[in-house]
């Protein structure tokens, strides 16, 4: 039999870390009995499965830079496919049977998983395993194995799954485990410990620690994806009521008691909806909270190190300024030098989902950020493609991070925050009741108030949402909200998949991005859907303020167009204080050279999404990575046969 190197057999609990606060030592000679008698040591060891997400396998590969392309996040991939990132951009990850990067992130994710296994085995045959603290510990081993779980199902598909410890002697080939059995496992686990998690403001490290509020939201996120669409072995997305039996194998059901005191089962899809809908109200009956009311104050707090509790955040990644995160270097606002380092931006914005935003909607200049920054005060207009994420900026680090490479700026990465609840409650209410009830439209409300200024309630929020009567409507509505609410966060990509409408938001985007282009050369203007972007500024026009750039307009408006044009480096020039400079904008989304008649698709749209040919938006996209082929190769059991996989370039 063949030997599989899907774990580590030698695992040090106790490992540098990068956590705020964690100190650790290396007691080698500690055995499991002596570390799970006291709840300091049972930290310890929990925090080395913290620990794992320092590694680059997380901090910017499955955190961020692997959640592109959707009709939200996207980058630009090269030319050609290229066995690097940018082949997991393209939807072509299906090429990266030996792309190391896949083969750590595994890694990563199984050797955080047997770190967890162990610290459950050991708190539950732990002498003091009644303790509040040690109780608090094993719901924190459950929602680290849960999430980690969350990430393997939902970028490999079905895995392997291990709910003891590795142990000398133990079989670790096995085979794969449907993923809707992993999320039953992952729920009931989650379900029968929350109740005795601390919340963030009754325990020291509040919101740097996965805590009660989260693991109520992780029930229902959890849930949702239960009831949702996922890759099956021949490349379609099913629900797990369409291929398996849900209603014969105890491994699909979850088992819980409502907050009236109802026991409840949960196996089919609207089953796991109303399980979702359960534990966001439990959630909102024990820790509500306003939602903060500036938007941008929100991350703000990551980038200047602020963790306040019973806030927007329920739990956050945390990271030691110079030793761990790279929020603020791969994600955030473009940096190219400055005092507090620069960036290497590997997640950008659609053009299609800034215009998507209301002009009022504050959300949407926090979200996408138009200038970058060549130094600390020095701004300059992006292209319309190489728009970044604005929610975070290296430059409002209190302190110069110090890290030579520019990674490891210390900023914070949010796994869940208090609108994601409000919204999967509107959206489960919805699926449940045929249609919005009172209980959904609110709940989407509470997320839209933010959003807009009092002022303008009455239209954006109140007759908004008064007008979505229809099942459809509604849920349109939430795939938008959640689109303007967590644009930059990274979770569209699994969003769309369980949506099973991660084709349909590719064609829409590239069909849109040609448009706006058209429009821009004033090419198909009879066609409505060229003529509707007609008012999209072709170019923007701006100046600079002490080196803040300005702009005049972000839609076309002839009056707008200023009388005195000049080149960017003259704009500050003695006698130019009503000049303005320009960029082109949606001119930039079509190719056109009428003297060689060529009339195309910009390279940005033929690039982004080429692993995708459906023009229907009907058939799967091949979302899920392949098993790296070391795990492959030494394994009988695992392979890479199906789930819309492709190994040709061609």
């Amino acid at each position: 039999m063949k030997n599989i190197n899907i774990l580590l057999f030698c695992i040090l609990l106790y490992s540098s870390s990068c956590e705020d606060k964690l100190d650790v030592s290396s007691p080698s000679s500690f055995n499991s009995d002596y570390i799970f008698s006291n709840t300091t040591d049972a930290k310890k060891a929990l925090l080395g499965v913290y620990s794992l997400f320092g590694h680059d396998a997380y901090t910017s590969r499955m955190s961020c830079v692997w959640m592109q392309n959707t009709d939200v996040e996207a980058m630009q991939p090269a030319a050609n496919p290229d066995g690097s990132r940018r082949d997991v951009w393209s939807l072509q990850g299906g090429l990266l049977t030996g792309f190391k990067d896949i083969y750590s992130a595994w890694q990563n994710n199984y050797l955080a998983i047997d770190r967890a296994n162990q610290c459950i085995e050991g708190i539950k045959s732990s002498s003091i395993t009644d303790d509040p603290d040690m109780k608090m510990l094993l719901g924190e081993a459950y929602c680290l194995r849960a999430y980690r779980y969350f990430l393997l199902c939902n970028f490999w598909g079905d895995v392997p799954y291990f709910t003891e410890a590795a142990k000398a002697g133990m079989q670790l080939d096995v085979p794969k485990t449907d993923k809707n059995i992993i999320y039953s496992g992952c729920i009931q686990d989650l379900v029968n410990c929350e109740a005795d998690m601390y919340f963030a403001d009754e325990f020291a490290d509040g919101i740097e620690r996965m805590n009660r509020e989260f693991a109520l939201g992780l029930i229902a996120r959890l849930a949702l994806f239960r009831a949702g669409y996922g890759m099956t072995k021949e490349g379609i997305m099913k629900r797990a009521d369409d291929y398996l039996d849900v209603m014969g194998n105890d491994s699909l059901a979850v088992t819980y008691t409502d907050m009236n005191g109802t026991v409840k089962t949960a196996r089919t899809y609207k089953e796991y909806y109303q399980l979702a809908s359960d534990y966001c109200q439990k959630l909102i009956a024990l820790k509500d909270r306003e939602l903060i009311p500036d938007f941008e104050t929100v991350f703000k707090n990551q980038s200047t190190f602020q963790k306040p509790v019973n806030d927007d955040v329920l739990y956050e990644v945390a990271f030691l300024a110079s030793n761990g995160g790279d929020v603020g270097w791969c994600i955030g606002t473009t940096v190219n030098s400055s005092s507090k380092g620069s960036t290497t931006i590997q997640v950008n914005l659609t053009p299609t989902y800034y215009f998507s935003f209301d002009d009022k909607d504050k959300r949407r200049d926090v979200t996408v950020s138009k200038i970058y920054y060549e130094s600390d005060n020095d701004q300059f207009v992006s292209a319309i493609t190489g728009l970044a994420t604005g929610k975070w900026n290296r430059l409002d680090l209190p302190i110069d991070p110090g890290s030579s490479s520019s990674k490891g700026t210390g900023i914070n990465w949010p796994l869940m925050r208090y609108s994601d609840v409000l919204l999967m409650l509107a959206e489960a209410e919805n699926e449940l009741n045929d249609g919005p009830n009172a209980l959904a439209k609110e709940a989407l409300a509470r997320v839209r108030r933010r959003a807009f200024d009092a002022e303008y309630h009455p239209s954006k929020v109140d007759d908004y949402i008064a007008n979505l009567n229809s099942k459809e409507e509604f849920f349109e509505a939430i795939v938008d909200e959640r689109a303007w609410e967590f644009g930059g966060e990274c979770l569209r990509k699994f969003d769309l998949a369980r949506w099973n409408i991660y084709g349909k938001k590719i064609v829409e985007t590239k069909q849109a991005l040609n448009n706006m282009g058209k429009a821009a050369w004033g090419l198909d203007v009879s066609n409505p859907e060229v003529a509707r972007y007609i008012n999209y500024a072709d170019r923007l026009y701006y100046k600079k303020e002490n080196g803040k750039v300005i702009f005049l307009n972000t839609k076309y408006d002839p009056d707008e167009v200023p009388d005195k044009i000049v080149d960017v480096t003259e704009l500050e020039e003695p006698g130019n204080e009503d000049a303005y400079a320009q960029q082109n904008w949606t001119i930039s989304l079509y190719k056109v050279d009428e003297d060689k008649g060529i009339f195309e698709s910009a390279d940005y749209t033929v690039r982004s999404w080429r692993g995708y040919t459906d023009d229907t938006g009907l058939s799967a996209v091949p979302y899920l990575l392949p098993i790296p082929s070391t795990i492959v190769g030494n394994s009988i059991y695992l392979n890479n046969e199906g789930y819309g996989h492709v190994f040709s370039a061609n």
